[in-house]
């Protein structure tokens, strides 16, 4: 039986839940969202630490349309471990609206996502990482194929904006299997599926 790739969500939220543009109020000011680059307050040496212990070994990546623009118009410029980690590693790219993909080493995914990202986890090749991609993440939560959620957890709450759990989303458990909290109060937790709810 072949070891399938392990699915990775990386995702920035407030306390509740909303994961829409945490890095500028350009990234996704859809539905009139006005706070964007939440997050940019709370950037300390631990948040850095964080990003460049995820980003340390091998990975490729899977992408919605929306991030992968914003990426692809932003890391290619740049110098530093991200953005080489970044430009080195496959982007797959999960979009029907798009059929220019300029950033190097970035494949298109069309068809039914679903089955797509099935056929990409069960192919040779590192640990595929989601990030942000809020529309791509609930379709892959849906279908039960995140192995693994780090979800860092800012202290502020702005009571609107997309979630990283909409409605809909299965009921599942999850278990926390890491947990530390930075100097500006951001929790960077660790979580794995743990299955169906327990019975009451």
């Amino acid at each position: 039986m072949p070891k399938l790739r392990k699915i990775v969500a990386i995702t920035q939220v407030t306390l509740d839940g909303v994961m829409q543009s945490p890095g500028g109020p350009e990234e996704d000011p859809r539905n009139g969202f006005t706070h964007g680059g939440w997050a940019m307050p709370f950037l300390d040496d631990a948040l850095s630490q964080a990003v460049d212990e995820t980003i340390a070994g091998e990975f490729d990546m899977l992408l919605g349309r929306r991030t992968y623009q914003i990426f692809a118009a932003y890391w290619p410029n740049q110098g530093g471990p991200i953005a080489k980690a970044f430009n080195k590693a496959t982007k797959y790219v999960a979009t029907r609206s798009l059929d220019r993909f300029d950033w190097k080493n970035s494949q298109h995914i069309g068809g039914d996502v679903v089955d797509e990202v099935r056929r990409l986890k069960a192919s040779d090749g590192p640990a595929l990482h989601i990030w942000g991609s809020s529309e791509l993440l609930q379709t892959l939560i849906a279908a039960e194929l995140v192995d693994e959620y780090r979800i860092w957890v800012f202290p502020l709450v702005l009571g609107e904006g997309k979630r990283l759990f909409e409605n809909g989303v299965p009921p599942r458990g999850l278990s926390l299997v890491a947990t530390r909290s930075t100097p500006r109060g951001v929790l960077l937790n660790t979580y794995r599926p743990a299955g169906p709810l327990p019975k009451v």
